[in-house]
């Protein structure tokens, strides 16, 4: 058991370096990437800045399911996500997958260009739409550890 322990040292820190960056670049990047007047000046600094957590987020969301997977392989848990009760358990495989689709197939194949030639067309626009894309993608990575941390101390808000 001891080395479950160690899984779900791992899995929280990850979590916390992962979920943390996104509240950085949500709620301090890119409203003040948005404040900057030159558009290349916007996009200079978003990039670079972007490029240096996406290595970060892929690591952390790397380590997360690994240690995520290896904590329900331990406890033989697979049942859990046939039981409504644990919906965390569903909304923590759902944030992971979609950080996991953007970070290693949508980012690097696409969504990098799509960024670059709408962001020189126009910025704002741009940049709002990415500003929302990431309070959404914050406030269900918020949700689901609230509904994590309640869950793991036995308060399930359904039950089955």
């Amino acid at each position: 058991m001891e080395s479950y322990v160690i899984a779900r040292v791992i899995h929280v820190i990850a979590v916390i370096l992962w979920i943390g960056g996104v509240a950085m670049v949500t709620t301090v990047i890119i409203p003040s990437v948005k404040r900057m007047t030159s558009k290349k000046d916007q996009i200079k600094t978003f990039e670079q800045i972007e490029g240096r957590f996406s290595l970060q987020a892929k690591i952390t969301t790397l380590i997360t399911g690994l240690s995520g997977f290896y904590m329900i392989y331990v406890l033989d848990a697979w049942d859990r996500y046939l039981q409504i009760k644990f919906w965390y358990i569903h909304a923590m495989t759902l944030v992971w997958v979609l950080f996991t689709i953007v970070l290693y197939i949508l980012e690097p194949l696409l969504l990098h260009k799509v960024f670059k030639n709408y962001a020189e067309k126009n910025p704002e626009r741009t940049f709002t739409i990415m500003h929302r894309a990431h309070w959404f993608l914050l406030l269900l990575s918020l949700i689901t550890t609230a509904g994590v941390v309640a869950g793991s101390h036995g308060l399930f808000f359904i039950n089955d």
